[in-house]
């Protein structure tokens, strides 16, 4: 081997990375001890950006393209080595090529629940995961705040690197937008949609990244809060509560109710609910038929008046059993005492609600 072979292997005369995977973000290209020459060409490909390192400090930014690394091409390093009038000598400096593309379907989650603030049920955990589109857009704030030194840095590193900082970001933008419980568990792409101008910002500024789409899959509430949001559902579903009444009505008498005592219950509960609509003037009764709640109201032949426990009657009333007997003991309710038991009829309990 001649001399000038031997010299010629000992520097780096093109310098390239050729990306046949689909998961790497930066990579550092191997110099194997050997020195760049002056005029050494660098090829970046699309997608792909070039950052040179001296020393621990970063130097020139390539993009895709075929350059010629002459004093003219490295102003920055030029400037840290201290070339004053160009150099002659090879030099040797780290190389990064970090993956510019777009990288999608990548998975987020909270591993333990968030705690948020919600106006309706006042503190709540939360517990949220879905997918993001990333790319990088800060070479160097990328290489210093999340790949470092690492000569190749995978996807499944930054998955692990980014979790907590994205859930970190995703719960501060979700408590700074005051989205509430109810939107965060029913409106997932539209809360996705919210979100990323408050997470972009960021995550561009403290990691040199930018989020092409955050997508909420799912947010999870504990079993109350969920609960309590099926219940203000179904209150919204009832609309008319008269009406959601005498429907549970029909539907317990056509069960069979709980026996003879159920059933006066649920005639009593009937005849409250005919007598304030009546009241308010929505109920139309039959002037030719009897009245059943009306006080005074003639039974009919042959009936036997209804008997009703203190239990039946708050039922009935929607309070407690200590409350009726209360009620009986002051003499504002009608009920007789058989042995250390309290019996009401319907026509007192009529005479009652007719107050």
């Amino acid at each position: 081997m001649s001399l000038m072979d031997y010299l010629k292997g000992q520097f780096l005369e093109i310098i390239e990375w050729t990306d046949d995977s689909r998961d790497t973000l930066s990579w550092r290209f191997p110099d194997d001890d050997k020195e760049i020459k002056r005029g050494a060409q660098l090829i970046v490909r699309e997608s792909q950006v070039a950052q040179f390192v001296y020393l621990g400090q970063f130097g020139d930014t390539f993009g895709p393209g075929k350059h010629d690394l002459v004093t003219d091409n490295i102003p920055i390093l030029s400037t840290l080595k201290g070339w004053k009038y160009g150099f002659e000598s090879p030099f040797k400096a780290d190389i990064y090529f970090i993956n510019t593309r777009l990288f999608t379907g990548n998975k987020w989650g909270t591993s333990n629940p968030i705690m948020m603030r919600d106006q309706d049920f006042g503190i709540v955990r939360v517990r949220a995961f879905g997918t993001y589109d990333f790319k990088i857009v800060e070479p160097r704030l990328f290489l210093r705040e999340v790949a470092g030194s690492d000569h190749h840095f995978r996807l499944d590193e930054f998955a692990e690197t980014m979790r907590s900082r994205l859930v970190s970001v995703f719960s501060d933008a979700v408590a700074s937008a005051k989205i509430p419980v109810l939107d965060l568990a029913t409106r997932y792409m539209e809360v996705g949609d919210a979100l990323l101008p408050l997470i972009n910002p960021i995550m561009t500024e403290k990691y040199g990244l930018e989020i092409a789409s955050f997508i909420l899959e799912n947010a999870s509430v504990p079993p109350e809060v969920e609960k309590a949001i099926d219940s203000r559902s179904s209150m919204s579903a009832i609309g008319n509560l008269n009406d959601y009444v005498k429907f549970q009505m029909a539907q317990g008498m056509a069960q069979g109710g709980g026996g003879a005592g159920g059933t006066a219950a649920e005639l009593a509960v009937g005849f409250g609910i005919a007598q304030q609509m009546m009241a308010q003037g929505g109920l139309s009764v039959n002037p030719a038929l009897p009245n059943p709640a009306a006080p005074g109201a003639a039974p009919a032949p042959g009936a036997a008046p209804s008997v009703l426990t203190p239990a039946q009657v708050a039922q009935t009333l929607g309070v407690t059993e200590a409350d009726v007997i209360s009620t009986i003991e002051a003499g504002d309710l009608k009920g007789k005492k058989i042995g250390s038991q309290y019996r009401i009829t319907q026509a007192a309990l009529d005479e009652f609600l007719a107050q």
